[in-house]
């Protein structure tokens, strides 16, 4: 076989169908890039539960009598409450926190916001246990126990925030997949599209080349490639979306929440690329065959 006539009918048949070659390359590079941010996601996602999960915290919020008369949790109910907390085998540590040192940690945090900081006062932030469990799973039984406790005025447990916020990076992430799979069908028809127009344009010289004894799979090679070379186009131009879109779109929305959502790196596009580059050779390489084992008879 030689691979200089092959090579040579690969970019003719590309030439001849400029456009509808363009639309496929658009095409898989969009669904790639979808799939893509997909992936992404699901490394973010993983990324924080390594981060979160280990620093998961149940906090006890004690009530205003408790906070403003007992600075120190050196009384009742307080004393008795933390000596209980601590004595809890699920738990492996208690932090008592008063109103003045919560109220300083609030101007910590949002340093950045000075209205929100001057329109608060230490009075309007109770005093609490910082609870860190041996297994932050369990941290339900915290509420449980403890709930209803005198002197507790609620009890805030992060892992439900937790579970609701990746709940919602998850729906992100299964939307992403869905419009992913909607382009790919997309670029599945336009590849078919392709293929069959490309051999029905050079169907006579298919034909001639059976009839000097040139085998099927020969004939049908150039078509293949075709697809192929499509789809590693796409593939290319969907790795270099992504990265674009990290500096010029990402990167600038989760500054807003820096220190929450870690930053997307460009080691973190290259690790899925590999992922996005098989997905283009299967869907561009199984349609182009199947597309010519069905409608391409010469």
């Amino acid at each position: 076989m030689r691979a200089s006539f092959v090579f040579s009918e690969v970019f003719t048949g590309l030439r001849r169908n400029v456009t509808m070659t363009i639309a496929m390359i658009i095409t898989t590079a969009v669904s790639l890039g979808m799939l893509g941010g997909g992936l992404l996601i699901v490394r973010t996602i993983d990324k924080m539960q390594v981060n979160y999960m280990a620093d998961v915290e149940v906090s006890i919020y004690l009530t205003q009598d408790v906070s403003a008369n007992d600075k120190t949790c050196s009384q009742d109910p307080c004393r008795s409450l933390r000596q209980d907390v601590q004595n809890n085998p699920a738990v492996e540590s208690v932090v008592f926190e008063n109103r003045d040192q919560a109220y300083e940690r609030f101007k910590r945090i949002f340093q950045d916001n000075p209205i929100l900081v001057q329109s608060a006062r230490p009075e309007a932030l109770p005093a609490s246990l910082q609870i860190k469990l041996h297994d932050p799973s369990r941290s339900a039984i915290i509420q449980q126990q403890y709930g209803t406790h005198p002197g507790v005025d609620r009890v805030e447990d992060q892992q439900q925030f937790l579970d609701r916020f990746f709940g919602l990076l998850g729906a992100v992430r299964d939307a992403t997949f869905v419009i992913a799979l909607i382009q790919a069908l997309a670029a599945l028809l336009l590849i078919s599209n392709t293929v069959q127009i490309s051999a029905f344009t050079r169907r006579t010289e298919v034909g001639i080349m059976r009839l000097v004894g040139a085998t099927r799979w020969y004939t049908q090679l150039p078509f293949l490639l075709e697809a192929v070379m499509t789809g590693i186009v796409g593939w290319v131009l969907s790795i270099a979306g992504l990265i674009v879109l990290k500096y010029v779109f990402v990167d600038r929305i989760l500054e807003v929440a820096s220190g929450i959502i870690p930053k997307i790196e460009v080691l973190d596009v290259v690790v899925v690329s590999p992922w996005l580059l098989l997905a283009s050779l299967i869907i561009s390489a199984s349609t182009g065959y199947v597309t010519l084992r069905l409608y391409v008879r010469h």
